[in-house]
């Protein structure tokens, strides 16, 4: 019955931890089975230590249940600090660097129960430069990044869920190129204390999985929510809009194919679904991002950039070099605008239920040089709105694509389940 665990949903296999049909223990053996088999090739983890894994599963075991997800593993991006796991930043400059305690995060998923298997790969200090992970569907392709190792290890049964980030689109791009579900809160919705940032407006935790309903749990979970903040009734029909103009306008002749069928399977089902396109300032946020991004890398990096320089990336000293160059005012007027369109959105979000776009222009690229364009992710990222990413298509070559569902701001809870609701008509 154990060699399949590692590919069970964290919720299912947390109700046969309760119920006492398996232990904790048989769970991260599973894990740390399939991470023997496949690690040569996927390359998903930067840090492990079997051994100590192991005995946190044999400590949950021994007590009583924490919560939800009591003896269930879990990856944390290396990004994110770890006081007993090295959390190098995927950068040289912080390469066996031990913090002196967990991220808020970390503590509270160890709280309710949740064993840390290991830190999973980030690119350098969540930015451009990849780390070593390769895709699981075909490794000669990129997983995607900046949340590279948790993606891959979720999609390649490793572990059944994982902490990721995104300051572009570094839960929504890997999640969507390697297959699985990733979810990117309201920001600030995850507590960021002991998180490395780089940008304070952009960058947000959030989760990667097998399913909503799991990325959701650990979500609550690590935000002081009980998980009935996600699930909210819905009133049919739902009211959801396509989005057409710049940039999702811009996603290859394959995708546009997948994303009509899947919005007359939705109509089919009862929603109604209007093509959207969004007024300006919308078509402006995309450069204003990049301001706000190259800005606050340059100088949240400074003790990186005046002392380590010669150990950042060609990518990363170029984004400090250029954020350098980005005038106050610029910076200000980018933060202006953003607020501009939040309010905005939230006209728009009056008539509808969701917003749908692609995940990315495409399927994963070839080569591992880059990790893929954010430029369908970074507009919502910056306006700190909610979106999960959905499993549910695949490319002319057989790699997974995903479906952008996009929530109004602070409406997590109905997101998700407007998410699930389209992903049981899509996947039926």
């Amino acid at each position: 019955m154990t060699s399949h665990l590692n590919q069970l949903s964290a919720i299912g296999v947390a109700a046969m931890i309760a119920k006492g049909k398996i232990s904790s223990e048989e769970l991260v053996k599973a894990c740390l089975n399939r991470i023997e088999a496949r690690e040569d090739v996927v390359q998903a983890w930067e840090y492990l230590d079997p051994e100590a894994a192991l005995a946190e599963a044999r400590a949950r075991d021994g007590e009583p249940s924490r919560g939800p997800l009591h003896g269930v593993p879990i990856g944390v991006k290396d990004i994110i600090a770890t006081a007993d796991m090295p959390t190098a930043m995927g950068s040289p400059i912080y390469a066996g660097h031990r913090p002196a305690g967990d991220a808020a995060c970390v503590a509270l998923a160890r709280a309710a129960g949740c064993v840390v298997l290991g830190k999973t790969v980030s690119t350098e200090f969540a930015g451009l430069h990849p780390g070593k992970t390769r895709n699981p569907h075909n490794p000669e392709h990129t997983p995607g990044g900046s949340s590279s190792g948790s993606a891959a290890a979720v999609a390649e049964g490793m572990v059944p869920l994982a902490y990721g980030t995104q300051t572009g689109g570094s839960i929504t791009r890997p999640a969507a190129f390697c297959g699985v579900v990733g979810y990117k809160p309201s920001h600030g919705t995850i507590p960021r204390a002991g998180l490395k940032l780089i940008s304070d407006a952009l960058d947000t935790i959030g989760v990667l999985g097998r399913s909503l309903d799991d990325v959701a749990l650990l979500t609550a979970i690590s935000s002081g929510r009980s998980a009935d903040a996600f699930k909210h009734p819905l009133d049919p029909p739902l009211r959801l809009g396509r989005l057409r103009n710049a940039p999702w306008s811009e996603a290859e002749a394959n995708v546009e194919a997948k994303l009509d069928e899947a919005a007359e399977a939705l109509r089919a089902a009862g929603a109604t679904v209007d093509d959207v396109s969004l007024a300006a300032p919308f078509d402006e946020l995309r450069a204003a991002h990049w301001d706000v991004l190259h800005f606050e890398v340059a100088r949240w990096l400074s003790w990186e950039r005046e002392n380590r320089a010669d150990m950042l990336s060609p990518e990363m000293r170029q984004m400090t070099e250029t954020g350098m160059a980005v005038e106050v005012e610029r910076y200000q007027a980018a933060l202006d605008l953003a607020s501009e369109g939040r309010a905005l959105l939230a006209e728009v979000f009056r008539n509808y239920d969701a917003l749908l776009t692609p995940s990315a222009p495409g399927e994963a690229p070839a080569g591992l040089e880059a990790t893929g364009d954010p430029v369908f992710n970074g507009v919502w990222t910056f306006l700190h709105v909610p979106t999960a990413t959905l499993p549910v298509f695949s490319g002319p070559a057989g790699l997974p694509m995903g479906l952008q569902v996009a929530g109004p701001l602070r409406g997590d809870g109905r997101l998700i389940s407007v998410a699930r609701w389209i992903e049981g008509k899509l996947k039926s």
